[in-house]
C-alpha cells in the first residue's frame, strides 16, 4: 500500500499541532499497528498522557523535549523512544522550527488517558484534541 499525505485528512489537535493518520482503523480494519505523523509548531506540546497500547516514536524533524515515566529527555531528529502501555509521557517542541514525529502504536484500537483529568478517549476522536502552547 502507498499512502500520500495529500490524500489523507489531517487531524487538527489545536494550538499548532497537526496529525496525519496513516495506517490504522481509519483505512485498514485488519491493521496490527496504528501509525501516523504529528507536526508541532514552536513551543507547542501534548499534555501528559498514557495509552492502552505500547508506542514507538521517531523524531523526524526538529528538537523535542520528552518526558516518559517522570524522566526528561532532550531529543533531536533521528532519535527514537518507546513507551510501554499505561506509562505517562508527553512530547514538546523545544526548538525554534517545526518538530515532527512518526509514531506507531502496537494495536488498532488506541485510547489516550490524560493524566491530569483521568479522562480516557478514543485516539484521534473528536474528544481527543490535547494541543497546548508552552
Amino acid at each position: 500500500m502507498v499512502l500520500r499525505q495529500g490524500t489523507i485528512a489531517l487531524f487538527d489537535r489545536g494550538a499548532g499541532i497537526v496529525t496525519v493518520p496513516l495506517v490504522g482503523k481509519w483505512n485498514r480494519t485488519s491493521a496490527l499497528l496504528t501509525t501516523g505523523i504529528t507536526r508541532f509548531e514552536p513551543r507547542t506540546g501534548i499534555p501528559l498522557h498514557s495509552h492502552n497500547v505500547e508506542e514507538t516514536v521517531v523524531i523526524t524533524e526538529g528538537e523535542a523535549q520528552v518526558v516518559i515515566a517522570g524522566e526528561t529527555f532532550e531529543l533531536a531528529a533521528g532519535d527514537v523512544t518507546w513507551v510501554p502501555a499505561g506509562v505517562p509521557h508527553f512530547f514538546r517542541n523545544r526548538g525554534e522550527g517545526r518538530m515532527s514525529i512518526y509514531w506507531a502504536y502496537g494495536g488498532r484500537d488506541v485510547t489516550r488517558t490524560i493524566t491530569e483529568t483521568g479522562v480516557t478517549v478514543e485516539h484521534l476522536s473528536e474528544a481527543d484534541r490535547g494541543g497546548t502552547r508552552t
